[in-house]
């Protein structure tokens, strides 16, 4: 069984990406994985801007994040990018964080011009930190989303791609049981 942590990274409080990232995270434990959801903004805001790894919930975190095969990392597009929010943890990973490990970005956004930000914004981090294996992302428009008393539904136009890119990092991490470690 993969372990799988999935950052989501919006400071909002009713926010569509955690409720999105949630229902991704119980397609992945359907699929033989074991999953943690981290909602970035539950964080102590004081440890996180203050870049304090020895917090107790920040520093759970990054053993949760160091002990994990995958990583999936869900932002909502904010200024052509991934949130602020989602940013400050990632700067408190270590530099190599993500070695040996697979990765799936997933974005949310108002709109169709900000699919490009998976790749070029998202990616280059998630390559610096040191992914072995970026897989193929997805981009989900906000109207696709709709909030549901017990999480959300998504429009039939987002369903496929999403599930697909989904699907693809659990192949991908069932068919390379030994990326943890690897340099």
């Amino acid at each position: 069984m993969s372990s799988i942590v999935v950052l989501a990274g919006s400071p909002s409080a009713t926010s569509r990406t955690v409720a999105l990232a949630e229902q991704l995270a119980e397609r992945l434990r359907a699929q033989a994985h074991d999953v943690r959801v981290v909602a970035v903004r539950d964080l102590p805001a004081d440890a996180l801007l203050g870049a304090d790894p020895t917090n107790p919930a920040i520093a759970d975190v990054l053993r949760s994040v160091a002990a994990a095969e995958g990583v999936v990392v869900a932002s909502p597009v904010y200024k052509a990018a991934y949130s602020g929010v989602l940013k400050v943890l990632l700067d408190l990973l270590p530099q190599l964080a993500f070695a040996g490990k697979a990765v799936l970005p997933i974005l949310t956004g108002g709109g169709p011009a900000h699919a490009l930000a998976v790749d070029y914004a998202l990616r280059p981090v998630l390559s610096t930190l040191g992914a072995q294996h970026v897989v193929q992302g997805a981009y989900v428009l906000d109207k696709h989303i709709e909030r549901t008393a017990t999480g959300i539904t998504l429009a039939a136009d987002a369903t496929r791609p999403l599930l697909d890119a989904v699907d693809g990092f659990s192949r991908t991490l069932h068919a390379r049981p030994t990326l943890v470690g690897a340099p």
